[in-house]
């Protein structure tokens, strides 16, 4: 009787193998944790923005030039978004809204803009705003507006320009990781225009 309840007993534990085996997936389970929530894979996500970026502004270069228009890229930082503008036959700008590619692009959470565009060559005496076109605040002149007329609420105008020359705002675009919570480490990547396509891709830089 009591060789019986040794057997019974011996059937109730958990063998090496068993063991063995459960803290195997417990790491597995930890191990794919960790590679969704590490900095390397913030890493590439925020690249791919910056990528993003690069790409489609060089394609909105090339489309400036090919049909001779007047085109902006307006950034948001506090929202985290950015745009493409163009400029109508009324000499006003418009977000190009008809087009997934330059419309609005926002960007996910813990992701962020930072605009650089102080002490830059076009900010000069021999600035890109001689073309009459612009005005010292970066908007179009409402000369011709007359007053007490009732107008619509006029967008921001972009804080770089697209000239169908083919040149450019000269511009710096910081993309910051920076996570509220958690321990990933910070990633920044900067993209750099220098008034011709294409720009420059720096990153991922440790600090800025």
């Amino acid at each position: 009787m009591q060789h019986r309840l040794d057997k019974a007993l011996s059937h109730k534990g958990f063998t090496l193998i068993e063991i063995m085996v459960v803290l195997f997936m417990i790491g597995l389970a930890v191990a794919v944790v960790m590679l969704n929530y590490s900095g390397t894979d913030y890493d590439k996500l925020l690249r791919k923005q910056a990528q993003r970026f690069q790409v489609v502004f060089d394609m909105a270069s090339d489309y400036a030039v090919l049909n001779q228009m007047q085109l902006g890229l307006r950034l948001e930082p506090e929202k985290s978004q950015y745009y493409f503008m163009y400029l109508n036959d009324q000499d006003k700008w418009r977000p190009i809204d008809n087009d997934k590619l330059f419309s609005e692009h926002q960007l996910q959470e813990d992701f962020y803009l930072e605009l650089e565009l102080d002490d830059l060559p076009w900010l000069a005496e021999d600035s890109l705003f001689d073309s009459g076109i612009f005005d010292e605040e970066l908007s179009v002149s409402n000369e011709s507006t007359s007053i007490g007329e009732e107008e619509e609420e006029e967008p921001e105008p972009p804080q770089i320009f697209i000239f169908s020359s083919g040149e450019f705002t000269p511009f710096s675009v910081t993309f910051k990781f920076e996570p509220q919570f958690g321990d990933a480490d910070p990633v920044y990547f900067r993209v750099n225009g220098h008034e011709y396509t294409p720009l420059e891709l720096e990153g991922p830089l440790e600090f800025l």
